[in-house]
C-alpha cells in the first residue's frame, strides 16, 4: 500500500495543518507496518500556476514542436499525476485562505486534473478515471465556518476539494476538522482535541475501507 502526504501551508512548525497529516499518517502507518510513504511539501516544491508553458500537458504526450520549457514543465504535470495515481491513500493538509484553499494546493490539482488520466469525458458527462482511493483531509479554519448557514456559504474550502476528488472518481473522501483555531488558545485546543479524536475515528474506518478495496 501507499500512501503520499502531501501538505500546503507556508507556516511550517506552526501550521495546525501539517500537525494532523503528521498525526494521521503516524496512526495510519501503525495499523501498516508495510506501507510506503511518500511526502510532498507543496510550500516548498510547489508546481507553478497554469501559463503557456505548463499547459503543454493538454497537447497530449506526443506533441509536437514543444519548447524547452514546455517540456520542462510536462514532466512536473507528468510526475505529479502518476505519483496521484500511484497512491492508495492520498492525505491532505487544507489550511482555509480566504475562505479557499492556499493555492500552491490549487496549482498542484490544475496538474493532476488530466484529462485521459484522472478523469474522461464520455457521451454521458464526465467519468473519473482514479476511483479506489482513499483521501484523507486536514481541514483546519481560523474562524467558526461550519455551524451556521452563513459560515457554509463561504466554505469553498471542503466543499471545492470533495468535488474536485469526487471529479477524479474517489468517492472515499474524508474530513479531519479542526476550526476556530484562531479565536484563542482555549478554542484552538478544544478544535486540536476534536480533531485527535476525528483522527482516531476516521482512520480506523479509512484504513478498513482501503484495504478492502485493495483486496477486492
Amino acid at each position: 500500500m501507499k500512501l503520499l502526504h502531501i501538505d500546503s501551508s507556508p507556516l511550517a512548525g506552526q501550521s495546525v495543518s501539517r500537525q494532523l497529516t503528521r498525526d494521521i499518517v503516524r496512526q495510519w502507518t501503525a495499523q501498516h507496518p508495510g506501507l510506503t510513504v511518500e511526502h510532498l511539501d507543496l510550500a516548498t516544491d510547489a508546481p507553478a500556476h497554469l501559463d503557456m508553458d505548463s499547459l503543454g500537458f493538454r497537447l497530449g504526450p506526443n506533441a509536437a514542436g514543444l519548447s524547452e520549457a514546455q517540456q520542462r514543465e510536462n514532466a512536473v504535470s507528468e510526475r505529479l499525476v502518476s505519483q496521484f495515481l500511484a497512491a492508495d491513500v492520498i492525505v491532505v493538509g487544507a489550511p482555509m485562505y480566504n475562505f479557499s484553499v492556499p493555492s500552491q494546493l490549487k496549482a498542484w490539482i490544475d496538474r493532476v486534473a488530466q484529462a485521459g488520466r484522472t478523469f474522461t469525458y464520455t457521451e454521458k458527462g464526465p467519468q473519473g478515471l482514479a476511483g479506489g482511493k482513499t483521501v484523507i483531509v486536514a481541514s483546519t479554519r481560523g474562524g467558526v465556518y461550519s455551524t451556521s448557514a452563513a459560515g457554509s456559504a463561504m466554505d469553498h474550502q471542503e466543499s471545492y476539494l470533495k468535488t474536485v476528488f469526487g471529479f477524479f472518481g474517489v468517492t472515499d473522501v474524508r474530513f479531519v476538522r479542526a476550526e476556530g483555531v484562531a479565536m484563542g488558545d482555549a478554542a484552538k485546543a478544544k478544535a486540536l482535541a476534536q480533531a485527535e479524536l476525528a483522527i482516531k475515528a476516521q482512520v480506523g474506518v479509512a484504513a478498513n475501507h482501503a484495504t478492502a478495496a485493495l483486496a477486492a
